[in-house]
C-alpha cells in the first residue's frame, strides 16, 4: 500500500463523529492520506478531532465546505490542517494561509483560478469539475503558473479518475462514489481501494 501522501482526497460529506474513526482507519489502510469532512456533516469538528486523534501523522485531515474566516478557525483549533471551499473567497484563502493550513479553494474559470493563486493558494479544487471538463482543466494549465496543483471535484469515480490524471491533473476529490452515510466499511475499502489502484498506476508510468 501507497506510503507516501497521494493527491487523492475522500470527500465524508454525512460522516458521524461516532464512524468517524472506522472509516479513517479504512481509508488509510486503503492508501488515502487526505480525508475532508465537509462543514455539512453532523458535528464535523467533532470528527476531525477524532480522525486527527486517531490516525498517523502523515494524513491530512481537514474540513471541506469552509465559507468563513471564522470557520477556518474553527477548524484550525480542531486540529485541522487542510481548508477546502467550493468558492474562491480570498478572505477565507488568506484566513486560511495565516492558520499555517493548506488552502485548497474552489474555482470554476481561469479568473477565479488566478485570484486564488494572488490570495495563496496551495491547490485549485475544479469545481464543479464536469462543467470545467477536461478540456477546460488542460486550456488552464497552459496559462496557469507552472507547478499549479489542479484537482478535480464533482463526478469523480473509479472510470473517469484515469482520464483525468492522464491529462494533468495533480490529484481529484472523490465524494459520494466512495463515502456515503450508511456504506459499510467494507465496500467503503474496497472503493478506496479500487481508486488508489487506479492513482498508483497513473502516477507510476
Amino acid at each position: 500500500m501507497p506510503s507516501t501522501l497521494t493527491g487523492l482526497i475522500a470527500i465524508l460529506r454525512g460522516l458521524t463523529p461516532e464512524e468517524a474513526p472506522a472509516v479513517g482507519r479504512a481509508l488509510y489502510e486503503a492508501g488515502f492520506r487526505t480525508l475532508e469532512v465537509p462543514l455539512n456533516s453532523p458535528n464535523p469538528l467533532e470528527s476531525i478531532r477524532l480522525l486527527r486523534k486517531d490516525l498517523p501523522q502523515d494524513i491530512q485531515v481537514g474540513a471541506g465546505t469552509v465559507l468563513t474566516p471564522a470557520q477556518v478557525a474553527d477548524v484550525a483549533a480542531a486540529g485541522g490542517q487542510l481548508i477546502v471551499s467550493p468558492n474562491a473567497n480570498t478572505e477565507v484563502i488568506a484566513a486560511t494561509v495565516d492558520s499555517g493550513l493548506a488552502s485548497y479553494p474552489g474555482v470554476a474559470t481561469p479568473s477565479e483560478a488566478f485570484a486564488a493563486l494572488s490570495a495563496g493558494a496551495t491547490a485549485l479544487k475544479i469545481f464543479p469539475s464536469e462543467t470545467v471538463g477536461i478540456a477546460g482543466m488542460k486550456a488552464w494549465s497552459s496559462v496557469l503558473p507552472a507547478g499549479t496543483q489542479l484537482l478535480p471535484v464533482g463526478g469523480v469515480d473509479e472510470q473517469t479518475l484515469g482520464t483525468w490524471l492522464q491529462a494533468g491533473a495533480a490529484g481529484a476529490g472523490v465524494g459520494s462514489w466512495l463515502y456515503k452515510p450508511g456504506r459499510s466499511i467494507d465496500e467503503i475499502a474496497e472503493r478506496a481501494a479500487s481508486l488508489v489502484t487506479v492513482w498508483t498506476t497513473h502516477t507510476a508510468a
